[in-house]
């Protein structure tokens, strides 16, 4: 099952055309996306309907999120975070901690977040865990902060962390609940975007996790397996938006930008290929074995994004710069500005393809 843009549930898209401005600029509406996305059956897209979704595999979750970030970037990194933190039940071998939680999480009654970014860090040697275990009275408690986490609803939220352990076993990665003592969520980002995503810091603070809620007892060998989608997934948002700006590009072509036609055609081609290569890779398993391909994959869709957008430009001319008319491309080029930051940042990959190169040396 692919969620095609033209299959997308009306209703929510409809809400989302007419709202897009509004999650990007303020969190007014925060509370209510998510349930929305439940609505229009896309929190499911990837999952396999044994277990409540909508079926398909990872390259599903990754058009959704596509489509969505198509009209409105905060909805499709909500989705990113969300797909993630359920795809990490999906691949645990705890398994009655993804019964337990997904039929919330499905329905969109919970919202799942994903704080592996700094895990992800971790795992390429660019910085330490952030959140550490220690033994006391008996009992295993967290201490720690994660400074930057999507989706973490305030009505409710369960969380990813990766742990580093004190107590001498390595690291693992464990679900945090918003309702657990000890978690504090901070007010929203004062974000210059993306306000309505939901995104703020978490502290944790001598919180206790007991063995149901650990989601893989080895990071260091599970995190490798997971990262194909959670960086594929990620790569939807960047797809989507240069859709958009592709299309938007192609619908302001007149008088005096023909010119532009042919730079517009190439820039899709190069876009389609990219896409064609993530999602045969994640099909067939590519990505397993090879991470600089996928590494690849994301820095040349981020390129593809800040071209796309820069054509939108100039297709639209000085119309773009009027608050009016250019509010939808106002809004993508901020959108476009998130998409080299994000964990891993395009930065970041660059650094782990030059050191993996030098190692290969």
């Amino acid at each position: 099952m692919s969620v095609q843009l033209s299959a997308l549930d009306p209703a929510l898209s409809a809400w989302l055309d007419a709202n897009a401005l509004s999650l990007d600029a303020a969190n007014t509406l925060s509370a209510e996306l998510l349930p929305r996305l439940a609505a229009g059956r896309v929190l499911g897209a990837g999952v396999a309907r044994e277990l409540g979704g909508e079926g398909g595999d990872a390259a599903d979750g990754v058009e959704a999120i596509a489509t969505l970030s198509e009209r409105s970037l905060a909805a499709g990194l909500v989705l990113w975070g969300h797909r993630c933190y359920v795809e990490l039940l999906t691949q645990s071998p705890n398994r009655s901690l993804g019964e337990s939680l997904l039929p919330d999480l499905l329905a969109g009654r919970a919202a799942g977040a994903t704080g592996l970014s700094n895990a992800m860090k971790s795992l390429a040697g660019l910085e330490a865990l952030q959140v550490r275990a220690k033994r006391q009275a008996n009992r295993l408690v967290l201490d720690g902060s994660l400074p930057w986490v999507t989706n973490l609803r305030p009505q409710g939220f369960h969380v990813a962390v990766a742990v580093a352990n004190e107590c001498g076993r390595g690291a693992f990665i464990a679900s945090l609940s918003s309702d657990d003592p000890g978690v504090e969520r901070s007010a929203d980002l004062e974000l210059m975007g993306l306000r309505g995503s939901n995104t703020a810091a978490i502290t944790v603070s001598n919180t206790r996790v007991c063995a149901e809620r650990i989601i893989h007892p080895d990071a260091s060998t599970w995190l490798p397996a997971v990262r194909p989608a959670f960086l594929g997934l990620q790569c939807g948002l960047s797809i989507g938006l240069a859709r958009r700006a592709l299309r938007e590009s192609r619908a302001s072509l007149g008088s005096g930008r023909a010119t532009l036609a042919e730079p517009i055609a190439a820039l899709a081609v190069a876009l389609g290929e990219q896409e064609t290569r993530l999602r045969e890779g994640l099909r067939v398993g590519v990505f397993q074995g090879d991470t600089a391909a996928l590494f690849r994959i994301r820095i040349i869709l981020a390129n593809i994004v800040a071209e796309a957008v820069g054509l939108e430009l100039q297709a639209a001319g000085g119309r773009a710069y009027l608050t009016g008319p250019g509010a939808g491309f106002g809004r993508r080029w901020r959108e476009a500005a998130f998409i080299p930051v994000i964990t891993p940042s395009v930065v970041q990959l660059r650094a782990a393809l030059a050191t993996q190169r030098q190692n290969a040396a």
